[in-house]
């Protein structure tokens, strides 16, 4: 079972489901593939909060994830499945028939000994990465590029994938995770399949330590500031608090805040729900 639900031993294990990992085979990364990571609390490189709530959390170290596959016709093992404290999905370490290793965001049912393949000549099989051009219609793909050759861009989380509904032209058409559909254009890549962890959203962290321990720092609602504070704050008891909006003032319910001259907005043939 990939989550499990703790005895109440402690108040913070009453309401906690964890994960259980069973998928995961190493607890120690590929050292040459990581690198030490710095923690910014928020701030910007004048020492300004730009952006509140963060601070603290356990250390990390960064694991260089290839998002471009682009060791085409080179045939990979999965050697093993581990986790990323940096991202919600799993990875996998490749090692290519070379000697050469590299980290993926690791496909939902890809196993140790595993084969991959990315390019031209891949078969579209579950964690190969072909061009969009290559992959049959209606597949679920993940790990999708928005430009040739920049990289996995949509559908990297866990769990996410994007469906391939049609062609026209230069382009492919794709359904996001979000609703979205839009034109990619087909010399894109994208990995076939969903991605790995798809239970993490069942996990409830079960105290306000295992926040912190993520790096987020409490919110305070808007409601409960004073007026001074927040356009939501003030008011005799508990008042509602008025219109939904931020603390700079931008509406949260509905209002749009993508910009009209966008060159890709012409690429969106159907917003997100």
């Amino acid at each position: 079972m990939p989550v499990k639900k703790y005895s109440p031993v402690t108040p913070g294990t009453r309401f906690r489901v964890g994960n259980t990992f069973g998928e995961v085979t190493t607890d120690k990364p590929e050292k040459s593939l990581t690198v030490g990571l710095k923690k910014s609390g928020g701030r910007n490189h004048s020492g300004k909060m730009t952006m509140r709530n963060r601070g603290g959390g356990h250390k990390r170290k960064y694991r260089i994830i290839d998002f471009k596959r682009d060791k085409d016709a080179v045939q990979a093992q999965v050697k093993t499945i581990e986790y990323d404290p940096n991202r919600t999905a799993y990875i996998a370490l490749l090692e290519y028939s070379d000697g050469e290793k590299r980290y993926i965001i690791a496909p939902n049912g890809v196993k140790v000994g595993d084969t991959l393949m990315s390019g031209k000549g891949a078969t579209p099989t579950n964690g190969n990465t072909l061009f969009l051009a290559d992959i049959p219609l209606g597949s679920s793909i993940h790990a999708i590029e928005m430009r040739p050759g920049k990289g996995a861009a949509l559908a990297r989380s866990a769990g996410t994938y994007a469906t391939l509904m049609s062609r026209e032209g230069k382009y492919a058409i794709v359904k996001l995770p979000s609703g979205e559909v839009r034109r990619i254009l087909a010399t894109c890549k994208a990995t076939l399949g969903t991605t790995s962890n798809p239970d993490h959203g069942l996990q409830v962290l079960g105290k306000a330590g295992r926040k912190r321990w993520l790096g987020r720092r409490p919110r305070v609602r808007g409601v409960a500031m004073n007026p001074v504070d927040h356009p939501m704050g003030g008011g005799e008891g508990r008042a509602s608090g008025g219109h939904p909006r931020s603390r700079t003032g931008i509406m949260a319910k509905g209002q749009k805040t993508r910009n009209k001259k966008k060159p890709s907005t012409k690429l969106i043939i159907s917003r997100r729900k």
